[in-house]
């Protein structure tokens, strides 16, 4: 159904790198998500009060619920998908991940409020009536669910949407706990035992796992997530495979919202280039990245002077020393700076975020070294983290 109301009611529907595609499959899914909802919970509220359940009728209000994020998603789309203005000059794309964090907030708070509830009910249990009708309608509701879940799953994966991935991610939860509800009807029926409120705890519990692990993928990605390694991989190869290039390094990726990533970086290219001509190679790369992974990038360059033997030589040094303290610490713009009656050896060292000590320590015990093993020079270090 959602193919089918995809190639009618979205242009374009197979460009999903464009903006105006995200949002429609956003609000498509958001537009049939209330629809669903709002008839599973009119269906379980009818079958909750005729069986006096409260795990069902607690099920029914979890549907509310999702409708509300639906509600929350659709709005999320289609203000993710406003243009840039000056106020926000790479645009709404973030109100998306906003959107994903309001689902996961949900899904925690009806995932407490059925915890409550199915406490009291183990305190003052009452009988529950069965009915053929209820259970055909929680089993109607297990197969509406599980649709929901397969659609946004697959939504999700077609658009990178951390939204449609929380949204898939509270369908399945409800798939769960609806099949949990109905096989506590079934054995109360069978048994003569009082499971509702036990059942009750059981879903609850699952549904708030959900809701924590939806809650911290939303909210990683608004706090700055690192980038994807395959991304980064891929564009690091991309810059060092370009003619003219030495090597780079500080590669940043900011996401202002999916289609709207900016790259920084610098590269290092040799110092007897000359200007015109490193940034023809800079501004050719730029256009390049721009059209190959969608992103916009400001490249920074570094000149290297690839005949300085005396810099090469120190440099090497310099490196074994550091690799010392970490095997997979590095350096970067590694120059002597003889400006000065003393001659100034300077570079970025680079250490993982793994390594425990501070950069103030980092730099005092490779000042103090580097002061014994290189006499007749200062230095000038500066820390990086991977």
């Amino acid at each position: 159904m959602i193919t089918l109301l995809a190639r009618l009611l979205i242009k374009d529907h197979e460009k999903t790198d464009l903006p105006e595609v995200r949002r429609g499959y956003g609000v498509l899914s958001g537009t049939v998500g209330i629809f669903l909802n709002v008839f599973l919970f009119a269906g379980k509220l009818f079958a909750g009060i005729a069986a006096h359940s409260v795990s069902i009728t607690a099920d029914a209000f979890n549907n509310l619920s999702d409708a509300a994020s639906s509600v929350m998603t659709l709005i999320g789309f289609r203000l993710a998908g406003k243009k840039a203005d000056r106020d926000h000059p790479f645009g709404h794309g973030r109100i998306e991940y906003i959107a994903g964090l309001f689902v996961s907030i949900s899904i925690l708070l009806m995932g407490s409020e059925l915890f409550r509830n199915s406490l009291s009910r183990i305190v003052h249990p009452e009988e529950i009536v069965y009915s053929g009708l209820s259970v055909a309608i929680l089993a109607v509701s297990i197969a509406v669910k599980f649709y929901m879940y397969y659609y946004n799953r697959n939504l999700a994966s077609l658009i990178d949407s951390v939204a449609l991935r929380s949204t898939a991610m509270d369908s399945l939860s409800d798939c769960v706990a609806t099949s949990a509800v109905l096989l506590c009807q079934i054995l109360s029926k069978s048994t003569g035992l009082q499971l509702d409120g036990l059942c009750g705890l059981a879903v609850s519990a699952f549904i708030l796992n959900t809701g924590i692990k939806t809650i911290m993928e939303a909210s990683g990605t608004l706090l700055g997530r690192a980038p994807d390694l395959e991304l980064t991989t891929e564009i690091a190869e991309r810059v060092l495979h370009t003619e003219g290039i030495l090597d780079m390094h500080d590669l940043l990726i900011h996401d202002y919202g999916p289609g709207h990533q900016l790259v920084s970086l610098h590269a290092e290219v040799p110092s007897d280039f000359t200007l015109v001509h490193a940034h023809e190679i800079i501004d050719r790369l730029e256009k390049e990245l721009d059209s190959e992974f969608g992103v916009m990038s400001v490249i920074h360059i570094d000149p290297v002077d690839v005949h300085d033997r005396e810099a090469n030589l120190l440099q090497k040094r310099v490196l074994r020393k550091i690799r010392s303290m970490d095997p997979d610490a590095g350096l970067h713009d590694f120059r002597i700076l003889r400006g000065e009656e003393t001659p100034v050896v300077s570079f970025d060292a680079l250490f993982p975020f793994s390594y425990n000590e501070s950069d103030e320590k980092i730099i005092m015990e490779l000042t103090t070294t580097l002061g014994r093993e290189l006499p007749g020079y200062k230095t000038n270090i500066r820390v990086d983290r991977m």
